[in-house]
C-alpha cells in the first residue's frame, strides 16, 4: 500500500470510530435505540441468549442461557492468559462490583466468560475470580469447544477472528435477552447507566 492508500485507511478508520463514539454517546442519553447489528447502545430487537453449554470456575455445567436468567447480568468476554485487555477487564468488573455494593444492589451478577476454552479450565477461571476478588455474584465460565463459535457470534455479531477479543461490556436482562452493549472499556459509570435503562 502506498502512502496515500495508507492516509486514507487511517481517515476511514479514524471516522469509523468518530461514528461508534457518537452512537455510544447517543445510546447513552436514550435516542434513539439502535439495531441488533450496531456495536454500541440499545440492541433492538433484544437478542435471545442460546442454549450453549458452559463449564464453570466452579465445575458446574449450566447453559449459557439458564445461567443469564433470572436476573440482570453484565457479562465481558476474557482469557485468563492474557496480559494485556483482559486484565483491565478484571479491573473494570471489580470497580463495578464495589459501585453495585455501594448502591446495595445485589440483583445483578457479573460473568467473565473466556473466548479460550482449551486453556480456561475450572481451575484458571477461579484463579482469575480471586485476582480480582469477585464475590458471591461474579462468576466465569468458558464454553465448551463445540459452542466457542456460536457464543461469539451473540456477542461480536460474527466479527472475523481478529475482532473477537472485545473490551465491551454485554448487558442481559432477566429473561437471558442481551439488551445493551457499551464502549470499548467503558468507565464504570457508562455500565451502571446501561444497567438502570434495563432496570
Amino acid at each position: 500500500m502506498n502512502a496515500r492508500g495508507a492516509l486514507m485507511t487511517s481517515r476511514v478508520a479514524s471516522l469509523g470510530r468518530r461514528r461508534l463514539l457518537a452512537a455510544g454517546a447517543l445510546a447513552w442519553l436514550g435516542v434513539p435505540p439502535v439495531r441488533a447489528n450496531d456495536s454500541i447502545g440499545r440492541v433492538m430487537p433484544a437478542v435471545t441468549a442460546p442454549a450453549l453449554p458452559l463449564r464453570r470456575h466452579d465445575g458446574a455445567a449450566p447453559m449459557l442461557a439458564a445461567q443469564l436468567r433470572g436476573g440482570p447480568t453484565a457479562v465481558q468476554l476474557m482469557f485468563t492468559g492474557c496480559s494485556t485487555v483482559c486484565p483491565i477487564q478484571g479491573a473494570l468488573f471489580s470497580t463495578l462490583q464495589a459501585a453495585l455494593l455501594a448502591e446495595r444492589n445485589t440483583a445483578v451478577r457479573l460473568l467473565s466468560l473466556s473466548i479460550d476454552p482449551l486453556a480456561d479450565d475450572p481451575a484458571a477461571l477461579s484463579a482469575w475470580l480471586r485476582r480480582f476478588g469477585a464475590g458471591p455474584t461474579w462468576s466465569a465460565a468458558a464454553p465448551a469447544l463445540q459452542a466457542l463459535e456460536s457464543m461469539l457470534s451473540l456477542f461480536t455479531g460474527g466479527a472475523a477472528a481478529g475482532d473477537r477479543h472485545t473490551g465491551q461490556v454485554y448487558l442481559f436482562d432477566r429473561q437471558a435477552r442481551l439488551v445493551w452493549r457499551t464502549s470499548e472499556l467503558p468507565p464504570v459509570e457508562e455500565v451502571m447507566a446501561g444497567l438502570r435503562q434495563i432496570g
